[in-house]
């Protein structure tokens, strides 16, 4: 072999021995869903599954359901033993940020490593059909009134409708620390209470009581988000004049201790997931908004959001 190209042979070869390995994620992941199956998180943990496979994106994806006291119970547990380990996950939103400070929880979102924020629902405001209510006028002037002769229904104390709830009150003017709220287990329950002249209005995710809206049994009013939803002809509160503005978002969170390199690699993944056309066709299917946001921006966001949940739960009472 002549001599240039033995040394040409050396070269080549000495240059691909000095290329690093390409990074990955783990191609097998674990997503801790911290509540009970068919809810919120469990659909978004499921959902993320079905995507990262589907596309993929990632070889296997377990889900694991831990359920109790607005999943601070499945926090703490994925805290405890998931430190330093990329292949763990925990799929959480707006109502766990109202749930650490309510359950006075141990454990809390400064201890995990924030990743991707993934969807967004927006609330609607309902009354019953024969409700005197007819337009968020209506609803402010009766709030202001008199708040605690206005019974909201909704959701888990300290979640997203609590805190809509909560802010409404005040815009009408009122003293959000008069709130008359009742926490349903579900929304067919405060459908129920709706129904039978229970409760004045209720909050819920659009969905819940789309249904019941197009069949006239419930008013909506308005929705939370800060746009319409597409081919829904309800207002939002802005429009209507009102500066409030909720979204019940859900999030993907990393484990405790993991190297900025391993939150890069995880991150590109959500990032290909979100782009994939089995994402796209997902959030339609289950009518959520995309809502993405990933790393400091999403960091940034979290700290903002458990500052104002933290303001609102203390003006209801909720937190000292």
């Amino acid at each position: 072999m002549p001599m240039i190209d033995r040394r040409l042979l050396l070269a080549c070869a000495a240059a691909i021995i000095a290329v690093p390995a390409v990074a990955q994620a783990p191609s097998e992941l674990k997503i801790i869903a911290p509540a009970g199956p068919g809810g919120g998180w469990d659909t978004a943990a499921r959902s993320i599954q079905q995507v990262l496979t589907g596309a993929g994106l990632a070889k296997s994806v377990q889900v694991q359901n831990v359920t109790g006291a607005g999943g601070t119970v499945g926090l703490a547990q994925f805290i405890n033993g998931s430190k330093g380990d990329a292949s763990q996950l925990i799929v959480n939103g707006i109502t766990m940020v109202g749930a650490i400070l309510t359950n006075k929880a141990p454990v809390s979102l400064d201890q995990v490593t924030p990743l991707v924020r993934l969807t967004g629902d927006p609330l609607v405001i309902v009354v019953p059909e024969n409700s005197p209510h007819k337009t968020l006028k209506d609803v402010a002037a009766a709030i202001k009134a008199d708040p605690s002769r206005f019974i909201w229904a909704g959701g888990s104390a300290g979640g997203a409708d609590h805190i809509l709830a909560a802010l409404a009150t005040k815009a009408a003017g009122s003293d959000p620390g008069k709130l008359n709220y009742v926490a349903f287990s579900g929304g067919g329950e405060a459908l129920a209470a709706m129904l039978g002249g229970r409760v004045t209005a209720g909050v819920s995710g659009y969905g819940e009581f789309e249904s019941q809206i197009k069949a006239g049994k419930l008013r909506a009013i308005a929705l939370s988000s800060g746009k319409r939803l597409e081919g829904v002809d309800v207002p939002t509160l802005k429009e209507l004049g009102m500066d409030v503005e909720v979204v019940n978002w859900r999030a993907v969170m990393a484990a405790p201790g993991i190297s900025a390199q391993q939150r890069q690699e995880l991150t590109a993944v959500f990032d290909k997931m979100v782009k994939s056309k089995e994402w796209t066709e997902l959030l339609k299917v289950r009518g959520w908004d995309d809502y993405y946001l990933a790393g400091e921006p999403f960091a940034a966001f979290l700290k903002e959001e458990q500052v104002r949940v933290a303001d609102v739960l203390r003006s209801i009472g909720l937190v000292k």
